[in-house]
């Protein structure tokens, strides 16, 4: 069985600050409030039918937002993935997954939106079966971390078949995400 550093406490705490941000989410968090109240590790990839997620919304001077294509799904995504045993938190998941998706390390190409680990966005979202890997269809709860791009941007050379793009907000995949009027002012994001 897989181990899992972030815990159920930890998912709860987040998700409970979230929605103190955020109160008129509350409907859209039911399914992963539920998840929490059953039994199984939510921040392990093997438990269905739905697992956490965590995703880094990184966006650049101009207020576009880093995109990655998904090649199974053949769709734009924000950049981040599944929770692994070796991330302290969910903010430091999504980090992790921005460099894996990109190639790119984040330690001197963005920065912190914020002085705590609220997410800007949780999107609970259906993700199709996976007959090469095994996986039935199931629920991601996607916790997104916003972060802003270094003064100098983040250029990537994707090279093989990962493709990147600076996209509009109002692109974004999740209507309620893209949505989002994002504005970096020095200390923090304003939405």
């Amino acid at each position: 069985m897989e181990v899992v550093t972030v815990s159920r406490e930890e998912i709860g705490t987040v998700l409970a600050r979230y929605l103190a941000a955020a109160p008129d989410r509350g409907l859209d968090a039911a399914p992963l409030v539920s998840a929490l109240g059953l039994a199984g590790d939510v921040a392990s990839r093997k438990t269905f039918p739905l697992h956490v997620t965590c995703s880094a919304a990184v966006v650049d001077a101009v207020g576009d937002v880093l995109m990655v294509r998904h090649r199974a799904q053949r769709r734009w995504r924000l950049p981040g993935g599944h929770i692994e045993p070796q991330d302290p938190s969910m903010y430091g998941a999504a980090l992790r997954g921005l460099e894996a998706a990109t190639g790119v390390a984040w330690h001197h190409t963005v920065f912190s939106a914020a002085d705590d680990d609220v997410p800007v966005d949780i999107s609970i979202h259906s993700v199709p079966a996976d007959p090469v890997k095994g996986e039935p269809s199931h629920v991601h709860a996607d916790f997104r971390y916003a972060f802003t791009a270094g003064e100098f941007g983040m250029s990537m050379d994707a090279g093989g078949d990962t493709a990147f793009a600076w996209r509009p907000p109002y692109d974004l995949p999740s209507s309620r995400f893209g949505a989002m009027p994002f504005a970096y002012h020095g200390h923090g994001w304003k939405a």
